[in-house]
């Protein structure tokens, strides 16, 4: 099933430049690979948020603004990177007054929840060892 949402972006207050651990980067494009319409839903349930990723942007809406942007990064720019272990650096862009207070929390609380959401939906085909009976 194939839900549609409308995001409303209010005028952007303040940007900056950040890295994203590599984890992090590594398990959003793992998601986005899997998605079939081209975008991923991740609850972010210990700061009620909720994260909507695409292969441009991933912008972060509060459970009480509901469609209202509060923070989006943006800007990905992996090919800086020499190994898939490096950080990917990109833009944050703030939209409210309380965005700032909000990415203090917020990169460490989508990697956890990019976690659980790895855990619940492995990746199709993954390989399981099955230990063979002994005599």
């Amino acid at each position: 099933m194939i839900s549609e949402e409308t995001f409303y972006r209010p005028v952007e207050r303040q940007r900056a430049t950040r890295t994203m651990p590599a984890e992090t980067y590594n398990l959003a494009h793992l998601q986005l690979a899997r998605a079939a319409a081209g975008c991923v839903f991740v609850p972010i349930r210990s700061m009620q948020y909720l994260a909507v990723l695409d292969a441009q942007e991933f912008i972060f809406v509060d459970r009480e603004g509901r469609r209202l942007i509060e923070v989006a990064w943006q800007r990905f720019a992996p090919q800086t990177r020499t190994s898939l272990e490096d950080p990917v650096p990109y833009e944050v862009v703030y939209y409210t007054e309380r965005a700032d207070e909000t990415m203090k929390r917020l990169q460490g609380a989508f990697l956890q929840s990019l976690r659980e959401l790895q855990r619940r939906a492995p990746v199709p085909g993954s390989a399981r060892v099955i230990p063979l009976a002994t005599r």
